[in-house]
C-alpha cells in the first residue's frame, strides 16, 4: 500500500480509530477523521489529531468529503451495513478495519484468538508464558494495545499476541496468524450479525489465510468449532476437557500435552471448567512455538486473570464484591454463575443484543444464585425470561447505580454480590471496563458509608443515648 499516494477516512475516534489516524500520519497519508459524537473525550481527540495533521469531518460535510477518499478506515463499533461503509462500497472503495492496517504491516509471527468467551484471558495468558520464556510478546488486537500501535516495537523479531473480534474480522482480510486459536461458539452479537450462521462465518475467517505451514488450535468439545477442522489447510492442533485428543487435554488431574504432564490442573489460580480449557489452548499455543514445560507452568501458576472477568475486588460487611463486567453474553455469565463458591446476589442487565435469557436461568437455578436483581434497558426481557423458567426471586431496578444498593442491601455476609450482566454495556457506559470501574466505585462508597456508621456507632453519634437530656 503506498500511503502518500492515498486519501484514508478513519471512521469511528475510538482506541482504534485513533491508532490507526496515527499509524498513517506516520507513513505520510491524507487523512481525514470523523465521529458522530464531537463533544467530550471525542473533541479533545479530534483537537490533538488535528494539530498533528488529520483534517476533522463535520456530519454536514461527510458526504462531500468521502467522494475525495479512497479507503475507508472502519471502527469496530460501526457495523458494515451503516449508511457510510454501504456509500463507500458501493462507488467500489476499499473498507478495511485499523486491524487490517496492521496485519498490512506486520513483520512477525502473530498468535490470533478469537471465539465468543476467553478471548482475552487466554490472550493474556499466552503473553505472559512468551514474556516468561523472554520472548518479546506484545498483547494487542481487541486487547492491550491496537495492533497497528505495536507495529515498531514488535519489528521482526517480536510475537503479536493478538484478540480478534467478530467485529474486527468483518473488515480483516491480510491476517495470517502462526498460530490461529479458536476457544468457543455460543450465541453473540446477533443484533449486529443477524443471526448465528453469519457469526460462525465470521469467526471462521481468523484462519482464512492460514496455510499448511501454519497452526489452527481448535476446541475439540465444541461441535461448532470442531466442524472448522473442514475449513483449512492449516495443521490442525485440538484441545479437550473431556478426552485425549492430539494437542492439549486433561488426564489424571495435569494438564497435558501430546501424552506429556505440564502442570497438575488444581494448580492453575482461577476456578472454573471455562478457565481450564482456556489454559489448555495456551498451553497449545505455547508448545507451537517451542516453549519449556517449565517455563509454561510457572507462568500459569502464576497468573492471576484479568480484570473485570471474575475479579473479586473486595468485601463490604462480610459480602465479597464480584466484578464480571466482562461477562456481556449469557454464555459467558452461565460460566460464571457455574464457577462462584457460595450464594450469590446476581446483578444482571444492560444492552440487549438479540439472544434468549432463559438458558441462563436455567443455570441459575442450579447455581448458588439466590437472588437476582435486574437493571438497565433490557430489564423486562431479562425478567419474562426468569419468570418463564420460574425463578422469582427477583428485584427490577433499571439504574446501574441504584442497582447496585439494592443488591448489596439484599445480600447477607458471607454471600457474593456478582455483577456478570450478560448483556453490553452501551446503555449507559463507553464500554464493560467503564461499567466494571464503576461497580468498584460504588463498593468503596458502600464501605466508606459502612465505616462511618461503625465510627458513629462508636461515638454515639445518631442514637438515642446521644439525643436524650
Amino acid at each position: 500500500m503506498l500511503y502518500q499516494r492515498q486519501t484514508f477516512l478513519v471512521a469511528g475516534l475510538s482506541r482504534s480509530g485513533i491508532a490507526a489516524s496515527e499509524f498513517l500520519l506516520e507513513r505520510g497519508a491524507k487523512v481525514y477523521c470523523f465521529d458522530d459524537v464531537e463533544e467530550g473525550s471525542v473533541a479533545a481527540t479530534a483537537a490533538s489529531l488535528r494539530e498533528r495533521g488529520c483534517t476533522i469531518i463535520h456530519k454536514e460535510e461527510l458526504e462531500t468529503r468521502a467522494k475525495e477518499c479512497d479507503i475507508l478506515v472502519l471502527s469496530p463499533g460501526i457495523p458494515v451495513d451503516h449508511p457510510l461503509p454501504v456509500a463507500f462500497r458501493r462507488a467500489g472503495k476499499r473498507i478495511i478495519g485499523e486491524t487490517e492496517l496492521g496485519a498490512l504491516a506486520l513483520k512477525c509471527p502473530c498468535v490470533a484468538v478469537t471465539g465468543t468467551n476467553g478471548k482475552t484471558t487466554t490472550v493474556t495468558m499466552i503473553d505472559g508464558i512468551f514474556k516468561a520464556a523472554g520472548k518479546k510478546s506484545l498483547a494487542c488486537g481487541n486487547v492491550g494495545r491496537p495492533l497497528t500501535s505495536c507495529i515498531k516495537e514488535l519489528g521482526e523479531d517480536g510475537i503479536a499476541c493478538a484478540e480478534i473480534s467478530s467485529f474486527q474480522l468483518e473488515t480483516l482480510y491480510s491476517l495470517r496468524p502462526h498460530i490461529a486459536v479458536v476457544l468457543n461458539i455460543a450465541e453473540d452479537h446477533l443484533n449486529r450479525h443477524y443471526n448465528m450462521e453469519n457469526y460462525i462465518y465470521l469467526k471462521s475467517r481468523i484462519f482464512r489465510n492460514s496455510a499448511e505451514s501454519e497452526y489452527v488450535v481448535l476446541n475439540y468439545d465444541d461441535p461448532i468449532v470442531r466442524s472448522f477442522a473442514e475449513k483449512t489447510k492449516a495443521h490442525i492442533v485440538w484441545f479437550s476437557g473431556r478426552e485425549p485428543v492430539e494437542g492439549g487435554y486433561l488426564s489424571e488431574g495435569y494438564f497435558c500435552y501430546m501424552g506429556e504432564k505440564i502442570m497438575p490442573a488444581a494448580e492453575l489460580p482461577l476456578d472454573g471448567e471455562h478457565n481450564a480449557m482456556n489454559a489448555l489452548a495456551s498451553i497449545c499455543a505455547a508448545k507451537l512455538m517451542g516453549i519449556e514445560n517449565t517455563t509454561i507452568a510457572a507462568a500459569l501458576k502464576s497468573f492471576r486473570g484479568v480484570a473485570h472477568r471474575l475479579q473479586r475486588i473486595g468485601e463490604v460487611n462480610g459480602i465479597t464484591f464480584i466484578d464480571d463486567s466482562k461477562a456481556t453474553n449469557v454464555d459467558s455469565a452461565i460460566k460464571a454463575v457455574c464457577s462462584v463458591r457460595g450464594e450469590s446476589i446476581l446483578l444482571l442487565g444492560g444492552k440487549d443484543k438479540g439472544y434468549p435469557y432463559e438458558p441462563l436461568f436455567d443455570a441459575v437455578r442450579n447455581s448458588g444464585v439466590v437472588h437476582c436483581v435486574i437493571y438497565g434497558e433490557n430489564a423486562f426481557r431479562i425478567l419474562g425470561a426468569a419468570l418463564k423458567k420460574g425463578f422469582t426471586a427477583v428485584t427490577l431496578c433499571r439504574p446501574f447505580d441504584v442497582a447496585v444498593k439494592v443488591a448489596y442491601l439484599t445480600a447477607k455476609r458471607g454471600q457474593n454480590l456478582l455483577l456478570s450482566p450478560a448483556s453490553a454495556s452501551f446503555d449507559a457506559f463507553r464500554n464493560y471496563e467503564e461499567r466494571g470501574e464503576r461497580f468498584k466505585e460504588l463498593m468503596l462508597s458502600l464501605k466508606n458509608e459502612s465505616r462511618g456508621e461503625v465510627r458513629a456507632e462508636v461515638s454515639g453519634e445518631g442514637s438515642e443515648d446521644a439525643f436524650s437530656e
